[in-house]
């Protein structure tokens, strides 16, 4: 059975969207969430009508509150994972529903697992009713702990099928698997990205991800906890350039053969970031040290040779540009203005 479908929109809104039927119209599950909410803002820009779906695990309904007022929009309260309303049509779809930190998605590892699988299946199967292309967000997590440096698509990847992360690694391996057996037997147009470790606004205070974690313990006088020696490393790319490859994937005039890396080639160590959170936040904190968590990766870096080559797309916002404007944000989220640099918290 479906959950209660709720629509956080007011009717008026509801019936206008969609007055102009040849708009192009497009589904954003997770539609909430920290990208997906970056991504439902861009397609409104860009001229189509939206619809996000979402369950509100980790989706934050005040993301959504700008989008409200706008008469194109629409927020259905949804989980994936049960049958979808009936009667949706679009053009476009777009899935970007699963939590993505470790905190979260070891929270419920069964659902987890679901949402990238039976999830898929569901949005698929609505793609294929409704002839429309479909755009899986997969993740650098599917190379695990790398043998291949940096990692290129063809790269398969070292996981561990029964580790705690796997839930969340080998979810979006099957996700990719269904993608690329629908678009083998159906003819689906499919685009498939593989992100790689993303940041910026809107990103949660308990969110569990190593940027979103240090500026917040930074801002609030804690210690900066780094895992292992911090000498491991990972590519960091801003949500705006990440957005824009979303887009170009989804607009190239045909589907790639194969997933797409989008991230950002800069790379640094776990020490560099906390080194340059606690510079950009004037915090006191200091660095303590931590066990390593199981299958934590060691490298993580895109080759993003593809992406360049056949999207014109590659990041344009460095890291100090990126973590600057992060701070901000996190600054006005947890004290209500950009003047708490560093003070303990209350």
């Amino acid at each position: 059975m479906s959950k209660l479908i709720k629509v956080l929109k007011l009717e008026s809104g509801s019936s206008q969207r969609g007055a102009n039927q040849n708009r192009s119209r497009a589904l954003v599950a997770g539609g909430a969430g920290f990208l997906g909410s970056h991504l439902c803002e861009r397609l409104l820009r860009d001229g189509y009508d939206v619809v996000a779906l979402d369950n509100f695990h980790t989706g934050k309904r005040y993301n959504l509150n700008a989008l409200l007022r706008n008469p194109r929009f629409t927020c259905i309260e949804h989980d994936i994972v049960n049958a979808l309303p009936l009667g949706l049509q679009f053009d476009e779809i777009y899935n970007l529903a699963c939590p993505a930190s470790p905190p979260h998605y070891q929270e419920d590892p069964i659902h987890t697992f679901k949402t990238s699988v039976l999830g898929s299946l569901n949005l698929l199967e609505l793609a294929r009713q409704n002839n429309a292309k479909i755009f899986q967000a997969s993740t650098s997590e599917v190379y695990g702990d790398p043998f291949v440096h940096p990692q290129p698509e063809s790269y398969f990847g070292n996981v561990n099928t029964h580790g705690p992360r796997s839930c969340y690694d080998e979810g979006k391996r099957s996700a990719e698997t269904l993608f690329f057996d629908y678009s083998r037997t159906y003819g689906l147009d499919i685009r498939v990205a593989r992100i790689f470790n993303t940041y910026g606004r809107r990103m949660q205070p308990d969110d569990g991800r190593v940027v979103s974690n240090f500026i917040v313990q930074a801002l609030r006088g804690q210690d900066l906890t780094v895992y292992g020696s911090g000498m491991q490393t990972r590519s960091f790319c801003y949500a705006d350039d990440l957005i824009e490859g979303f887009v170009r994937l989804m607009n190239a005039p045909s589907a790639p053969a194969h997933p797409v890396n989008l991230g950002n080639p800069g790379e640094f160590t776990i020490m560099e970031l906390a080194t340059l959170v606690i510079s950009y936040t004037n915090s006191r904190s200091k660095i303590v040290h931590r066990p390593l968590p199981v299958d934590d990766p060691r490298q993580r870096k895109p080759d993003i040779s593809f992406a360049r080559a056949n999207l014109g797309w590659e990041p344009k916002i460095s890291l100090s540009q990126g973590l600057a404007q992060t701070v901000d944000y996190f600054d006005t989220l947890l004290y209500g203005s950009k003047l708490v640099k560093g003070a303990a918290a209350s």
